[in-house]
């Protein structure tokens, strides 16, 4: 057994005489009326489908890559300037080389030849750590220039996609907005004929209804939203229009056949 929503609150009359119910009658042939309006603003934004959605993310998509291209290449250049140092130091090593090389051929001793010779052992040693930091770097660099391209290729397809789907979605609104300009003055001058807090009731429902329908009509003796059977006696009261009355289950405003009638007949 479904759960029963919580009620709108019904208007309740002091009294019921005729001008009574044209009143109410009125005031629920607005609501339906404000109601196909605002489906067919939905029906239109619907026709757009998941196209602003997916330029949204396109945007976002394309933000990343932008960021991430600049610290790929901001990281690659860093290690092309580590390259270029490991090649100075190793310019300078091999002149200190050659500085102890020439000194080991005046040296008057082995104490300072042998000393010598520590340091030249340790300029080579030197050199041979520069030239592995130079392979580890110029590696990083082959991988970095890999990822980078592929970030790029990527960065074009998806500008691409971008600008395809923008041209889509210009086109769309371009067919639709003149429309739906004219649907939403509509529904602007039809919530001047809703008192307020059924308009806020309208707008409430409709903002929790999955379809956007917060006035719907009694088809097959069932609520038009949800579904749900409706007791005889209250599509009686329904079709009187002594009263607003709302659905017990989903909490839909209700109206009948004649109001759907009258107002299908209108060019909307």
């Amino acid at each position: 057994m479904p759960r029963k929503a919580k009620k709108v609150e019904e208007e309740k009359p002091v009294f019921h005489n005729q001008d009574a119910d044209v009143v109410v009658e009125r005031r629920l042939t607005a609501l339906y009326r404000l109601q196909k309006i605002e489906s067919e603003i939905d029906k239109l934004r619907i026709v757009r489908g998941e196209l602003p959605l997916e330029i949204q993310d396109l945007e976002d998509a394309i933000e990343g890559l932008n960021t991430r291209i600049t610290k790929q290449t901001e990281e690659m250049k860093k290690m092309e300037s580590d390259v270029s140092g490991f090649k100075n130091d190793i310019a300078q090593h091999k002149e200190l080389i050659a500085k102890y090389e020439a000194q080991q051929n005046k040296v008057k001793n082995n104490r300072e030849y042998e000393s010598l010779a520590k340091e030249i052992e340790f300029q080579d040693l030197e050199i041979q750590l520069c030239e592995k930091r130079i392979r580890e770097a110029t590696h990083s660099i082959d991988n970095f220039k890999t990822t980078l391209e592929a970030s790029q290729n990527n960065l074009v397809e998806k500008q691409k996609d971008l600008e395809q789907k923008k041209s889509e979605l210009d086109d769309i609104i371009k067919d639709t907005s003149e429309r739906e300009e004219v649907l939403l003055k509509k529904a602007q001058e039809e919530e001047k004929h809703v008192e307020e807090r059924y308009l806020t009731a309208f707008k409430r429902i409709r903002k929790n209804a999955r379809n956007g329908l917060a006035v719907v009509s009694v088809d097959r003796d069932a609520c038009g939203g949800c579904f749900n059977k409706i007791a005889h006696q209250r599509q009686m009261d329904i079709k009187m229009h002594k009263k607003i009355i709302v659905c017990e289950y989903c909490g839909r405003i209700l109206v009948d056949e004649s109001i759907v009638e009258d107002v299908d007949k209108e060019t909307i």
